[in-house]
């Protein structure tokens, strides 16, 4: 199963539950009592989300590995180039 679907299957789900519950088809006192917050749940779901995607995005961006041996080597390898380039006649 694809990611894709994954998410579309969970989505399906939590919409078929939430729309019971608006529509009326599920009655229960609790449900009954708390409508305003049924009502405006796919909005707080989203904002969650928003919040989960941001902090997953900052943890990785400042967990994030540096290279510095790769960037050594890289810029060898640019000035080896360079050199080689400068030998064949090309001027830089």
């Amino acid at each position: 199963m694809t990611k894709l679907l994954e998410w579309v299957s969970v989505l399906s789900a939590i919409f078929a539950v939430w729309y019971s519950l608006v529509g009326g088809y599920v009655k229960h006192p609790l449900i009954e009592k708390n409508m305003n917050l049924v009502m405006i749940s796919p909005l707080i779901f989203v904002i969650l989300f928003g919040l989960y995607a941001v902090t997953v995005v900052l943890y990785r961006v400042f967990t994030f590995n540096n290279c510095e041996e790769a960037a050594r080597e890289l810029q060898d390898e640019i000035k080896e180039a360079k050199r080689d380039l400068r030998e064949k006649g090309l001027e830089l």
